[in-house]
């Protein structure tokens, strides 16, 4: 059962993982665990995990809407990249679960900030306009939506911070594009991997409505703001890799520090 206390804050903790997807297109995963063991109170790491899975794949399709309306999602792209990466999350989440959750939160966090620093280093390119899916970029497509969807359901996680690089790496789009066609996959993969963990009995779905019901209304925050950062030349690239460096040392400090 949870508490009037744990419905509160998993409603709060729902709100900033809507604000996390909206505004860079990925972190909720990231986010949502840590925020279900040491804020809300879920005991069981894998538990957290799968009822984490689900709530951002649904908060991602929610905001997938709202950057959809916007007209800045590759659909091309982006669903060749999901259905690439379907195989591997699935694949990914076996794996993932019989390994100890805590080390692989800390090899994530080694990765996160690999990719940060690359960020960081290209915060200033504008991208192509008006990208599509080719036969010249459809091998890099599936092949980075094949590993990133294997990464991320091994990790238990929606992938927006190696999809949204990845879709840049692919294709050459933009940070704004790459965002807002990146919740396509994180929402492919989230299910995903939500699927897997619930076929184990890992989900509590009374929380995982909860943050499904805070993410909607941080999604629409996070959306507006990242509309307005994206027109100022690599502002949302900074911020992109600020989140990843911030959060990677979180992860850091409590595997080395304990919990």
């Amino acid at each position: 059962m949870i508490s009037m206390v744990q419905g509160a804050l998993g409603l709060a903790s729902g709100a900033l993982v809507g604000f996390s997807l909206g505004l860079v297109g990925g972190g909720g995963s990231i986010l949502a665990v840590p925020l279900m063991v040491y804020v809300v109170g879920v005991p069981d790491a894998h538990v957290a995990i799968g009822t984490s899975a689900i709530a951002v794949a649904a908060n991602a399709a929610v905001n997938l809407s709202n950057h959809a309306r916007g007209g800045t999602v590759v659909w091309s792209c982006a669903l060749m990249f999901a259905a690439a990466g379907i195989v591997g999350a699935f694949t990914g989440s076996i794996f993932g679960k019989m390994l100890d959750g805590q080390k692989l939160l800390a090899l994530f966090a080694l990765l996160m900030l690999v990719i940060a620093v690359l960020m960081l280093k290209t915060r200033s390119r504008i991208g192509l306009p008006d990208v599509k899916m080719n036969w010249t970029n459809m091998p890099a497509i599936t092949g980075l939506g094949l590993a990133t969807g294997t990464l991320s359901g091994f990790f238990g996680i929606g992938g927006g911070f190696l999809i949204v690089p990845a879709l840049m790496l692919a294709t050459g789009m933009s940070i704004m594009n790459a965002v807002s066609s990146s919740l396509v996959a994180v929402t492919a993969f989230g299910l995903t991997t939500a699927a897997s963990y619930a076929w184990s009995g890992l989900i509590s779905w009374g929380l995982a409505g909860l943050f499904i019901a805070g993410g909607v209304a941080g999604g629409l925050i996070g959306t507006r703001s990242a509309r307005l950062l994206s027109a100022r030349r690599g502002a949302l690239n900074i911020v992109f890799a600020g989140v990843i460096i911030l959060v990677a040392l979180y992860m850091l400090a409590r595997n080395l520090y304990g919990s």
